[in-house]
């Protein structure tokens, strides 16, 4: 009897382990995974170094209003926002928001353009819609006007000028360009100076 309990439980545990070796071979069979997803692409890889925040000022006016941010598409050709939208009215100065020389003045699409390759660094600056006041090859100084915002060509709700900043064919946050103090500086104020006589 006794025995014949000892071969019942074999055969059991035989059983058993041919269930589990043979699930385990179905798992990591090469056909196992044929209908599952495939695997997510890699996130994008940096574009390099980090910007450096160079831009003494803003395209146009002091502080304009950002109509629409940066989005980065998930891949080169995918959908996204290449740029930053600043609010500004047809006419408004358009201006180099660092040193450097104009790499293209002219028309894209039927949108004025013009690009500017930063001094010192691999980053250029893209503006439209511009009427052009520079040419290719200029020397552009920060906070030189390169052009005037253009009536038509915005792809806005309201007259506005994209900015775009590249790294070769890479497109980057242009706000990254601008530092802290100029990026979050409010209204200018004057405040009290103390133990100082009134003329």
């Amino acid at each position: 009897m006794r025995a014949m309990r000892l071969t019942r439980v074999m055969r059991y545990v035989r059983l058993g382990w041919a269930l589990v070796l043979g699930l385990t071979v179905t798992v990591l069979a090469p056909g196992a995974w044929a209908d599952a997803p495939p695997p997510l692409p890699p996130p994008p890889a940096a574009p390099g170094p980090p910007v450096p925040a160079v831009a003494g000022f803003w395209p146009v006016g002091t502080h304009p209003s950002v109509l629409r941010g940066w989005e980065p598409p998930a891949t080169v050709y995918g959908r996204g926002h290449r740029g930053v939208d600043l609010a500004a009215p047809p006419g408004t100065p358009v201006r180099a928001v660092a040193a450097g020389r104009v790499s293209f003045a002219g028309r894209v699409a039927g949108r004025g353009v013009v690009s500017v390759e930063l001094t010192g660094t691999d980053l250029r600056t893209t503006y439209e819609p511009v009427s052009a006041s520079v040419e290719k090859g200029d020397e552009v100084a920060a906070g030189e006007v390169v052009g005037t915002v253009e009536p038509t060509g915005s792809h806005c709700a309201v007259t506005c000028v994209h900015w775009g900043l590249l790294r070769g064919k890479t497109y980057l946050d242009p706000l990254s360009l601008l530092p802290p103090w100029l990026l979050d500086r409010g209204p200018s104020r004057l405040l009290p100076v103390l133990g100082v006589p009134l003329p």
